[in-house]
């Protein structure tokens, strides 16, 4: 009797509209009220362009910034450079008030003090030597020992140079004699100064950072990308940034470095790229997208409301009969311009349902249920 049951509804007509095909695929039956309601046509190739939004920032283009700091410790004597000031390179931003740069100098003078009268006594001896009065060996004590004070009188220079002063500054004091221990700070960039971490009469360390200058003409936009998209990143690539604080303005740039290592804590790869700020209206910290788009491909697409998602996995209901569908698992690109890519699982010309599969789809899950 359980066998006759099935054979005697199809002879009737109500055999059940859901199965599976010889594939596997799960098929189901359209009436024919539904079947007025979808929309069919062939696979076909379809020109489509990926492309990739990601949230990012805009920040200072690393390159441009110079962190600037006393090349030797002192008292700050007098500060020449606020916040938003623009300065040219070389500039005095500050001047410092140091012991130290007076006790180097001081060294200094010495050291060339010891030079001349150790010139002095090489000269007197060489014409003792010709004399015949001294011996040739003392001529040499007296030449090694000017090269001594020569050394010293070098290093004493360098010690001079790596505490700011330029070789002009040095020569006046070789020339003069006059110790002067205030040193300038001066601005190693032209841009605008952003920082300012000075306050007069402070005692500056060589470790401190008093000013930072950026020149803000170029700036970085910086983003996250997922692990699943960094393939649609390629570096040199032409990118566009939308920043909604400068709505309406269309920006592009090129993208200067793709990271090599994924992010392990948020599984994203760092993205930069470079942006023209020459009229300065794009502002560090401001936040924006990133749009990267890849060139056109041409492959075979199908609509975006043509796809049916069950799980995580994408289908499209494949037409095998005048009113019989079958739901095929396919693979897919991203959703470009209402369409997307066939990866894997169409053949060109095939009929699938273009529009009402979420109609169609419903009747599937209502004869599951049954």
């Amino acid at each position: 009797m359980k066998i006759l049951i099935p054979l005697v509804l199809c002879l009737i007509g109500l055999a059940p509209a859901y199965g599976q095909d010889a594939a596997g695929a799960v098929t189901v039956t359209a009436p024919s009220s539904l079947l007025q309601r979808l929309t069919i046509a062939p696979v076909a190739p379809k020109e489509t362009a990926e492309s990739l939004h990601l949230p990012a920032r805009v920040a200072l283009d690393e390159h441009r910034v110079a962190r600037i700091g006393p090349s030797v410790s002192g008292r700050v004597a007098e500060i020449n450079a606020f916040i938003g000031q623009t300065v040219k390179k070389g500039e005095i931003l500050a001047r410092i008030n140091s012991t130290e740069l007076g006790n180097a100098q001081a060294a200094y003078l010495k050291a060339k003090t010891r030079v001349n009268l150790y010139k002095l006594a090489v000269d007197r001896a060489r014409r003792l030597l010709q004399a015949d009065v001294i011996s040739r060996a003392e001529l040499k004590e007296r030449e090694s020992e000017l090269m001594e004070a020569e050394v010293e009188l070098r290093a004493s220079a360098d010690q001079l140079r790596v505490m700011g002063m330029s070789e002009g500054a040095i020569q006046r004091l070789a020339a003069t004699g006059q110790i002067d221990s205030v040193t300038p700070v001066t601005a190693t960039v032209a841009g605008t100064v952003i920082e300012r971490h000075v306050s007069l009469g402070q005692i500056a360390q060589t470790t401190d950072d008093l000013f930072t200058i950026a020149d803000l003409s170029r700036v970085w936009v910086v983003a996250e990308a997922p692990e699943q998209k960094a393939y649609l990143i390629e570096p040199d690539g032409q990118t566009e940034v939308q920043i909604p604080a400068l709505p309406g303005q269309k920006i592009s740039g090129k993208l200067i470095y793709v990271s090599d290592i994924v992010n392990p804590t948020t599984r994203t790869v760092t993205v930069r790229m470079e942006v023209n700020n020459a009229e300065r209206k794009i502002k560090p910290e401001m936040l924006a997208t990133m749009v990267i788009r890849k060139p056109a491909l041409t492959g075979l697409g199908v609509p975006a409301k043509a796809v049916v998602r069950s799980g995580d996995q994408d289908y499209v209901f494949v037409r095998i009969a005048a009113d019989g569908f079958a739901l095929r698992p396919v693979s897919l690109a991203p959703e470009q311009g209402g369409y997307r890519r066939v990866i894997e699982g169409l053949t060109e010309g095939e009929p699938t349902v273009v529009d009402g599969a979420f109609h169609l789809n419903n009747e599937r899950i209502r004869k599951e249920l049954e």
